[in-house]
This record gives structure tokens, C-alpha cells and sequence, in this order.
């Protein structure tokens, strides 16, 4: 019993020589399980979710209406006194913040996208 007790112990505490079969055991069961118990444990672990750039424009088809492409511009992009100034001079702003994405663009329409109660973005409908 003394011998098996030995052995375990030099598992635990990791004082079996290197090259020696024990070693090799301990080493092959790390192994097993480094590569095997995800397969078998879930340990909720998912890859962290990129968020986009603050400035960065977003385009998506929109299959529902005959524009076509859809942005969403962050409010960011936008200056405060074009949003203040009315319609016409945050058509000229979105226009603005699209043209490097989009090129030469007039807006068809915007919605403001909310979010936790402040203005997040803008989804603009465009037409060249």
C-alpha cells in the first residue's frame, strides 16, 4: 500500500524524473484533457463581441424597399448644430458623413435608432 501511496503522491506533487513512464502517464492525462474536455465540458465561454468603431457606417440591404442600400450613420458623426438646425440640415450632414462610405449620395430618409433613451445612430435611406 506504501508503494501505491508513493506513486500517487509523485503524481500529485509532480516529483516522478523526466522520461520515466510516470512522467509520460502524467503528461499523455493533460494532455487528454486539454484537448478533450472541451468537447465534453461547456464552460460558457464565448468569444468577446467586436463593437464597431464609434465612427464607423454600417450598410446593409434592405430587401423591403426599392433604395436598396440601407446606413446607419453614429449619431457621433453627426455635429450637434446639424441635428439642431431641422430637417434639411441634417439631410446635408448625413450626406456629409456618407460621402467617403457611399460617395455622392441624397438622403431619401433617416429614423433615428435610440438606445437606453439617447440617440444612438441613424438609419438613412439614400439614392444616388
Amino acid at each position: 500500500m506504501g508503494r501505491i501511496a508513493k506513486t500517487l503522491g509523485g503524481y500529485i506533487w509532480w516529483t516522478h524524473d523526466r522520461g520515466s513512464l510516470h512522467y509520460d502517464v502524467m503528461v499523455t492525462l493533460i494532455l487528454i484533457f486539454i484537448f478533450l474536455a472541451p468537447l465534453k465540458i461547456n464552460f460558457k465561454d464565448k468569444p468577446a463581441i467586436a463593437a464597431p468603431h464609434p465612427n464607423q457606417i454600417t450598410a446593409y440591404v434592405d430587401e423591403r424597399s426599392s433604395a436598396g442600400v440601407v446606413y446607419e450613420v453614429p449619431a457621433s458623426a453627426i455635429s450637434v448644430q446639424a441635428a439642431m438646425n431641422g430637417p434639411a440640415a441634417l439631410d446635408a450632414a448625413l450626406a456629409e458623413a456618407l460621402r467617403p462610405v457611399a460617395g455622392e449620395v441624397k438622403v431619401l430618409r433617416y429614423e433615428p435608432i435610440p438606445a437606453h433613451g439617447k440617440l444612438q445612430a441613424y438609419r438613412v435611406w439614400t439614392r444616388r
